[in-house]
């Protein structure tokens, strides 16, 4: 099972509103480099939902249950989009200033490519990640 992070601007589509859904498209990716992740993502991996903006925190894990598909809202046919089904709160949200001020996570796509909406996490930094949210 691979691990990875996605990113949502809580006041368009938030950790509630996927939990009051259930499963749920991940679609509007625009970036080429987070779309050839959703084609790596296979059922059964789990991602980090993570609240951007203001909040910059990780609130929520996700579960993939439908692989890459085209993504309808995309004119051009490249983009794609998963299907997550919402999994577990976190105990407690996971602030970027916490990652960030930790040095085993350094590394971690979401310290060095800020803007990516959806990038791989090691099993190493899931398990950092989940152990500070108090999973």
């Amino acid at each position: 099972m691979n691990h990875w992070l996605v990113k949502s601007e809580p006041d368009c589509w938030s950790w509630q509103d996927h939990v009051k859904k259930g499963v749920e498209p991940w679609d509007g990716v625009r970036n080429y480099q987070a779309s050839n992740f959703m084609k790596e993502m296979t059922v059964g991996d789990q991602a980090f939902f993570y609240h951007s903006g203001k909040e910059r925190a990780v609130v929520g894990i996700l579960e993939v249950v439908k692989e890459a598909y085209p993504d309808p809202s995309d004119a051009s046919n490249r983009f794609m989009m998963v299907d997550f089904k919402a999994l577990d709160p976190l105990q407690q949200p996971v602030t970027l200033k916490e990652i960030k001020s930790d040095e085993r996570l350094s590394d971690i796509a979401l310290v060095t490519q800020a803007r990516l909406s959806v990038m791989p996490i090691d099993d190493a930094a899931w398990q950092i990640i989940c152990a500070k949210g108090g999973l």
